[in-house]
């Protein structure tokens, strides 16, 4: 039993190496001296930029992506149960309700707070 677990140790402490050994990577590698010159200017499609550079967004573009990817990640879960439909039986159908609830849920709160509207 104790083995089990040390498998899943091993890739843990795999991962946190791996990903320790990127950003220790990056460090040593990064260039060492500031920017200068033109590597400061904001770049547009090679061109000049016309008017200011840093100009805020509008919330609400992010909160219909973020939307958008709460519906992508319920297709990611709803194509392998309906695949697998006729074999889960009843208790498998009652959760996928209650997933698709939760997920309606939050739509409606996403179009109550005016989070789907464009302009």
């Amino acid at each position: 039993m104790l083995q089990q677990y040390g498998i899943i140790a091993v890739f843990l402490v795999g991962g946190a190496a791996t990903a320790v050994a990127a950003l220790a990577t990056n460090w040593l590698l990064r260039p060492k001296k500031p920017p200068e010159g033109d590597k400061l200017a904001a770049y547009e499609c090679g061109l000049k930029t016309q008017g200011p550079t840093w100009i805020q967004f509008k919330v609400s573009y992010f909160l219909y992506a973020l939307v958008f990817l709460l519906f992508d990640v319920e297709t990611v879960f709803l194509y392998p149960w309906a695949v697998r439909f006729q074999a889960l039986g009843l208790f498998a159908f009652a959760e996928m309700i209650v997933f698709i609830g939760i997920l309606v849920l939050g739509l409606w709160y996403a179009w109550k707070e005016g989070a789907l509207k464009w302009l």
